[in-house]
């Protein structure tokens, strides 16, 4: 669920909420190629920006977040020309749509540059700004835009093909809503993408290697694996996989938020979620005003993706900075949870998701929590099967189990990628959790080698150590944030500014080593 927190999360509030708390606790279907799913609808696609590989350095070299980026990734190996793509899709409940796509394709003569080349399907975190699109990459002011140049410096000048769907309700997308981590939906919108640039390669002198590769960050991590998943299922062809930071275990992590630990970011997350399984769906309320407070209730289905920024519609009282929940227990005896005062040092976070004017209503929480004890999750509260609900009752928890990525094992190589302090999507309850799911002794135990795991907020194991240079990168951006704003400062950047370019710098070394391999 990455979203621009740099400057999203220094809104006064919230960052002087966080440093006083720190400092109180120390494949498509078949059909036309020109109108069913995957077909390209601009042909041949527009071009949005193109450079050598001097020229792009030296773009880079121009401006302090280049240097930055230029430094971690290296200098680029190939030029880079990246085309706008839009093509046919389905929204949530089938219906016909569009989308769009960025396109980037490496150019120069070298062998990592020319031929067929291997093709990264990446897809990117959270956004409240329906503008987003990853294939404006010359003005970083615009929404998408440093996502699309963080994939063009670090994937397609090195050598790989690059196609970065905006998702259906994004950029020039007819679709009213945005299907938000409604796996069946988000990895149809993938496959249709690759599907279209497939189309489209021929057109722009490119050829595909027949690699394919599957990564993506925060929402993008669920939607990456959600794709991989589907496409064994349609015994299509993966060469590997590195999900970065994402919602996996969704139905564990949902019931964690309810239960108190509500993360950063919680009141965008939610109705764009609430929304999606309503559309997706139909019954997770008759009325908005069931499950969001009567302030916000009128205007929610239709709020994000936003057409404004959303410090404006935090000005404008659209939407609450922080309150997921409120600060009164919803019942006698959940005092504790509202919000939890345990574990200390994650405490301060959990209490920014509480206040007096919050999102939701009581007494959907009350109505969640109840269904919970009921019918308990194999995680959360505490560790059984490891497992969704068996059988869950509530609405949203049905939803959220039907999305969940616990019900299959990969057969090819994937890299997990994140950081254990993440305050936005907690690593130990989705990484980890698909971590313990696919070793042994566990029965759902991935073939030995095929998984590999990263903490980039972990300690260099040794001289062995693969990820060692990750490893190091990382607590060096991690000490400049802190030095520069303070613990407030990393914690409000860890998900969406620290913790991505290192973990796309490793996938880029996994995915180079799984090619090289052969296997």
């Amino acid at each position: 669920m990455r979203m621009q927190w740099t400057a999203i999360w220094r809104a006064a509030v919230v960052a002087a909420a966080v440093a006083a708390a720190l400092a109180a606790c120390g494949g498509a279907d078949d059909g036309d190629p020109g109108t069913g799913r995957g077909a390209l609808l601009q042909n041949p696609p527009p071009g949005t920006f193109a450079a050598s590989a001097p020229d792009l350095r030296a773009q880079l070299s121009a401006t302090p977040t280049g240097r930055e980026l230029l430094a971690l990734v290296g200098a680029p190996v190939c030029g880079v020309q990246v085309h706008s793509i839009e093509y046919a899709t389905v929204g949530a409940r089938g219906e016909p749509t569009n989308a769009t796509a960025a396109l980037m394709l490496p150019q120069g003569r070298g062998a990592a540059c020319s031929g067929a080349r291997p093709v990264l399907l990446y897809g990117h975190g959270t956004d409240p700004r329906r503008a987003y699109n990853q294939a404006e990459i010359t003005d970083l002011t615009r929404p998408g835009a440093a996502s699309g140049l963080q994939l063009a410096a670090t994937f397609a000048a090195h050598g790989f093909i690059v196609v970065a769907p905006n998702y259906a309700g994004y950029d020039r997308s007819r679709l009213a809503y945005h299907p938000y981590l409604v796996a069946d939906q988000q990895s149809k919108d993938m496959i249709d993408a690759l599907t279209a640039a497939r189309r489209a390669l021929p057109l722009l002198s490119a050829r595909d290697s027949g690699q394919l590769l599957l990564s993506g960050n925060s929402q993008g991590g669920h939607v990456a694996l959600a794709t991989h998943r589907a496409l064994q299922a349609a015994g299509e062809y993966v060469t590997a996989s590195a999900p970065m930071s994402g919602p996996y275990a969704l139905a564990s992590y949902g019931d964690a938020i309810f239960h108190g630990r509500v993360p950063l970011g919680s009141t965008v997350f939610t109705p764009l979620l609430v929304t999606a399984y309503q559309q997706a769906y139909g019954n997770l309320y008759r009325a908005p005003g069931e499950v969001y407070a009567s302030r916000y209730a009128s205007h929610m289905e239709t709020l994000l993706p936003a057409q404004v920024p959303l410090d404006q519609l935090w000005a404008q009282g659209r939407l609450p900075v922080s309150a997921l929940f409120s600060s009164s227990a919803p019942a006698p005896g959940l005092e504790a949870i509202t919000p939890p005062t345990t574990p200390l040092a994650q405490a301060p976070l959990f209490a920014l998701g509480f206040g007096l004017d919050p999102l939701m209503r009581n007494s959907q929480r009350l109505a969640y929590l109840q269904d919970a004890q009921a019918r308990p999750d194999g995680v959360v509260p505490q560790w059984s099967t490891g497992l969704p609900a068996a059988a869950p009752g509530h609405p949203m928890r049905v939803a959220l189990k039907a999305n969940d990525l616990r019900d299959w094992v990969p057969t090819r190589p994937v890299l997990l990628c994140g950081g254990q302090a993440d305050p936005t999507v907690f690593f130990g309850l989705n990484t980890g959790v698909m971590q313990a799911l696919w070793s042994a002794p566990s029965a759902a135990a991935m073939a030995p080698g095929l998984l590999s795991v990263l903490d980039v907020d972990a300690p260099v194991s040794g001289i062995d150590d693969p990820f060692a240079g990750v490893k190091t990168g990382f607590a060096l951006s991690k000490a400049a944030a802190v030095a520069q704003g303070g613990p407030a400062a990393a914690l409000l950047l860890y998900h969406g500014a620290l913790v991505p370019p290192l973990c796309h710098l490793a996938a880029r070394g996994f995915f180079d080593r799984v090619i090289a391999s052969g296997q």
